[in-house]
């Protein structure tokens, strides 16, 4: 599948997703006080490629899901955007924009920021009560996204960035970006085929694919953070290296973190094997993941 496809795929999920997240954010805005909605919708809909939907839907596809699983996709969405929040507090990374514009705290104010950060954190546990699917299922969901964004995966991996230090190596920086990073895109691709009701090998399948997307995803952050312009990434370029990060290119330079990246890959792609034909666009995905210039 060329990489112009697959990008024509991501657009066209973003646009399915964004359109329904305004639907949603609608059906609430009355019962919502009015400052914490405008920095709920803020910061929700600031534009991003939605990389995390496009995993579920492509994953459930791969398995032969014909679902309607969009709520699950949304719900990744509020819990993503509430890691972001978060994540550029000044008492976190102090970050002044995102996505191209202004963070949370810096449009309105840290409180409201950290009060719109918990509420798309609960959002995201309501819409996947909302999945036309069995309570079985939607249990499962709800125990592995609690998982994979608490202390044990995402919470646990900030918490392991913030007490890294200078000496650490590769195996650290892993550790914590298997957590930050990793157990979110992880549970995309795991939540896709559970949610296909997929047979426990292929869904160990999509996780080990998850788990190798995860870890390349991170590579390729952390070498556009060095190389590439604000302007391109639409958030603070360089912040790492002037904060001392302790990152994948920080350890082994480019060059090598490139490298590694395209190892993640390999990783990435011997999973899908047991998807046959039906795994072509994950494996697409996992290389525009790679291969992306912001």
């Amino acid at each position: 599948m060329s990489d112009g496809l697959i990008r024509r795929d991501i657009a066209e999920h973003a646009t399915a997703v964004n359109a329904a997240l305004e639907v949603v954010l609608s059906s609430h805005q009355r019962a919502i006080p009015e400052p914490l909605f405008q920095a709920m919708h803020y910061s929700l809909m600031a534009g991003g490629k939605r990389i995390r939907p496009a995993l579920m839907f492509e994953s459930h596809t791969a398995c032969d899901g014909s679902a309607d699983i969009m709520a699950a996709a949304l719900s990744i969405e509020c819990m993503h955007t509430y890691s972001l929040i978060h994540d550029d507090l000044p008492c976190m990374d102090n970050d002044d924009l995102r996505r191209g514009q202004p963070t949370c705290h810096r449009k309105f104010d840290e409180a409201t920021a950290i009060l719109a950060a918990d509420a798309l954190q609960a959002l995201s546990f309501e819409l996947l009560t909302d999945l036309d699917v069995s309570g079985d299922i939607r249990i499962r969901l709800v125990n592995l996204l609690a998982k994979g964004g608490g202390g044990s995966g995402m919470v646990g991996g900030q918490v392991l960035d913030m007490q890294a230090e200078q000496g650490a190596g590769l195996l650290d920086v892993e550790r914590i970006h298997i957590h930050k990073t990793g157990a979110l895109l992880c549970y995309c691709c795991q939540a896709g085929a559970i949610l296909a009701e997929a047979s426990e090998e292929v869904v160990e399948a999509c996780k080990r694919y998850g788990e190798a997307v995860g870890l390349l995803f991170q590579i390729a952050d952390d070498i556009l953070d060095a190389t590439a312009s604000s302007q391109i990434l639409g958030k603070s370029a360089g912040k790492d290296a002037a904060q001392h990060k302790l990152t994948y290119v920080s350890l082994m330079g480019v060059s090598k973190a490139r490298q590694l990246g395209e190892e993640m890959l390999e990783l990435a792609l011997e999973a899908t094997v047991l998807l046959g034909g039906k795994g072509e666009r994950l494996r697409s995905l996992a290389k525009y993941i790679l291969e992306r210039n912001q």
